[in-house]
């Protein structure tokens, strides 16, 4: 059921955002196949367990998120930093992820667990 109220978000989205969407779950599926998606009502924006966020869509990008982005990313600069735990990556087109940098950084954070639980 949560996994259907996430299709039903992205089948909404505008077709370029729409994509962009199903290139990042298809990513995550394949590198964290254990992680489950679910809706969060508040804010509005997805999640896979409670390490990673689905994409979530602005006007002019898809944001996908890391709770434990700023450890992941540890400088490598793959993703944007601005707090002291999340960080993200802005994706403007499909060609926009990539798939190792951003593939590694899906591996490291599932790695890292749901936060609730640490």
């Amino acid at each position: 059921m949560a996994e259907r109220a996430v299709d039903c978000y992205v089948a909404a989205l505008p077709d370029g955002q729409r994509e962009i969407a199903e290139a990042v779950r298809r990513l995550v599926r394949s590198v964290a196949p254990e992680a489950r998606e679910g809706l969060q009502v508040s804010p509005a924006r997805l999640r896979v367990g409670r390490a990673l966020r689905l994409p979530q869509a602005f006007r002019s990008h898809v944001n996908f998120g890391f709770w434990r982005g700023v450890e992941v990313d540890a400088g490598r600069g793959a993703l944007e930093t601005g707090g002291s735990k999340m960080a993200h990556v802005k994706l403007r087109e499909v060609s926009d992820i990539d798939d190792v940098r951003l593939g590694e950084a899906v591996r490291l954070n599932a790695e890292k667990g749901d936060p609730s639980r640490t």
